[in-house]
């Protein structure tokens, strides 16, 4: 290859992605390697040096975030520039923390790619040309030391050169490239630095992190594609930094189409005189494209930086989650006037709920509980068992239920923590009871969509049996029917690994994805698990029973087992007999106990 030209690496273990990428990067003035996997990426850096990695974070073998460590070990691959490819948002800090410098969101969008790879060789190629020149420098200094006025001349010039590199790595490394607003790593840095200044009272304002959210950025950028999406997020920058005080006031790109404004003097009308501002500037602004005009709208929160809080993250985490509950409830624009507002809004929408989890996890304050699974054709010689999760509350001791806890635990990203740790302490529990695992037939688990999607995760699974001595056969592990067919090609693979073992799969909350029966086919599941909200009325509600009866009789045709949830009453109980549903859940049979 010619070395004169750089060469990026592609990894990924899908061939068709590795097309398309190909295809949009063969534009740029680069050199293509490819690699379908994390070993054979590693093998080739060993005798390759690219300058830069393409990176897919789901890949058999070890994953893109392994995969980007390993590379951080070798000669060659501390200052590699590494981009993650990857279709959830919530694995992008996962990507950061990795040792990523970047990522590109799946489906692909040409422009996109293209910048963002573009971006990334400019910057690898200024850091080189700046090791050179400093190695260059080193030398010229012991060759020249015989004519000092010309050795001063040329230094003078070559350290300027270098002056200029440095500042322009550090503008790249601080921010932004669509919006030239500061990025996420520098609002990080000031905020930190400014969390320190109010834990040692060392300000006399309360200082303010408001954080602003462009309410059509997705329908103009995925209508309009994501040129238009930019432009949209470089204009909205120009009008926020018209209108803070570069002294005093940091404004950033935060991620996606959500923007940070960090108010450090003025407290609450200082906000209030920006949202005024902003609020008539965003009255006259119209966003062009293609001879279409665009009215904007922007959800816009305000919360002080308190003693109590320790990080960036909890700053944000915040900050996102009163915009979220505000925008559910119809608020555009809200202060969080002081503390004590911020800590009943905490309660009240359950902004806590991620540190509460992380906590619950590290003081084993989560429980498995139990419910009984009961035949409705015949009398069963053994039981068959779901396996529940509820959550000790530390100051009351009271049993929290998933229904509040499990959205936060999704949207925070930290849900297939918690599968782990049910699977594992079941697995324990039950190798340390013979009797209870001899009288069980099937014990059944939930398991998220997230953690379907790790590639690890099976193997999590397959390694537990093996520890723990336990058969396979006896397990049943619940997916739900949405996220089976919105991951298709992760779901196969999870259930094809598990049937190894023996293990079964059930589609859990059928019926949710009504319109998508053709996909069934071809996923290999073992039984049917129908949406409790279809069974808890259905002796009353027509529709209801008309659905649990055509969910019936396309199970019967594909020869799958049916298990009806929500079973609370006995007229529930004789209309699914009826319909031939041979497995029943609910409170009529067994109220959940603790394991």
């Amino acid at each position: 290859m010619d070395d004169s030209i750089p060469t990026v690496l592609i990894v990924d273990d899908v061939p068709e992605n590795l097309r398309i990428l190909k295809d949009v990067i063969s534009s740029l003035d680069c050199q293509l390697l490819v690699a379908n996997s994390g070993e054979r990426a590693l093998e080739l850096l060993e005798r390759t040096r690219p300058c830069l990695v393409l990176l897919d974070v789901m890949m058999g073998g070890i994953d893109g975030f392994e995969t980007c460590r390993r590379i951080r070990t070798l000669p060659n691959g501390k200052d590699l520039p590494v981009i993650f490819v990857t279709a959830l948002a919530d694995e992008i800090s996962r990507g950061f923390d990795a040792g990523g410098h970047d990522y590109i969101g799946k489906p692909f969008r040409v422009e996109e790619v293209r910048a963002r790879v573009s971006h990334q060789l400019e910057r690898f190629q200024l850091l080189n040309e700046l090791k050179a020149l400093t190695i260059s420098l080193e030398d010229k200094v012991r060759e020249r030391t015989a004519d000092l006025n010309l050795v001063n001349r040329n230094l003078r010039k070559e350290v300027n050169e270098r002056r200029y590199m440095q500042d322009r790595l550090k503008y790249l490394a601080q921010h932004d490239f669509v919006t030239q607003l500061y990025n996420r790593d520098a609002l990080d840095e000031r905020v930190s630095l400014l969390i320190s200044t109010v834990q040692s009272n060392q300000t006399t304002q309360v200082p303010y992190f408001v954080l602003i959210d462009v309410n059509e950025f997705r329908l103009i950028n995925d209508s309009c594609g994501c040129i238009a999406g930019d432009e949209l997020l470089h204009q909205m920058a120009a009008l926020i930094s018209g209108l803070i005080d570069p002294k005093n006031d940091f404004g950033a790109r935060l991620s996606g189409d959500k923007f940070a404004i960090v108010l450090r003097d003025g407290g609450v009308p200082a906000v209030e005189s920006f949202f005024r501002a902003f609020h008539l500037l965003l009255e006259e602004f119209v966003f062009i494209w293609d001879e279409r005009q665009f009215r904007m709208s922007v959800t816009q929160v305000a919360i002080p930086i308190t003693e109590d809080m320790v990080s960036f993250e909890q700053v944000v985490m915040l900050a996102d989650e009163v915009c979220y509950s505000s925008k559910k409830a119809g608020i555009y624009s809200r202060i969080i006037r002081n503390a004590q507002d911020l800590a009943y809004e905490e309660h009240r929408g359950n902004l806590n709920w991620g540190l509460r989890i992380i906590d619950g996890l590290e003081k084993d304050l989560f429980e498995v509980h139990f419910q009984q699974v009961c035949s409705l054709v015949q009398q069963a010689p053994k039981k068959k068992i779901e396996i529940l999760v509820r959550l000790r509350d530390e100051a009351s001791g009271q049993l929290i239920y998933p229904n509040d806890f499990i959205r936060a635990a999704e949207r925070f990203g930290i849900i297939s923590k918690i599968d782990r740790w049910v699977i594992q302490h079941t697995m324990a529990e039950l190798s340390e009871r013979a009797e209870l695992w001899n009288d069980v037939e099937q014990v059944a688990l939930n398991v998220s969509a997230l953690s379907v999607r790790q590639a690890d995760f099976s193997d999590f699974i397959l390694e537990l049996l093996e520890k723990y001595q336990l058969d396979g056969r006896k397990f049943c592990f619940e997916v739900t029917e949405t996220e089976a067919l919105n991951n298709f090609t992760d779901t196969r693979r999870f259930m094809s690994k598990l049937h190894e073992q023996g293990c079964s799969i059930a589609l859990d909350d059928f019926g949710t994805g009504f319109s998508s029966f053709a996909y069934l086919m071809d996923l290999p599941f073992d039984l049917i698990k129908i949406d409790g909200m279809f069974i808890k009325d259905m002796h009353v509600n027509d529709i209801h029973f008309g659905m649990v009866d055509s969910i019936v009789k396309l199970a019967k045709m594909m020869n799958k087992p049916v298990v009806a949830e929500f079973v609370e009453n006995q007229a529930i109980v004789d209309q699914l007999t009826s319909l031939g549903v041979e497995w029943g859940q609910g409170y009529h049979f067994h109220k959940p106990e603790k394991l």
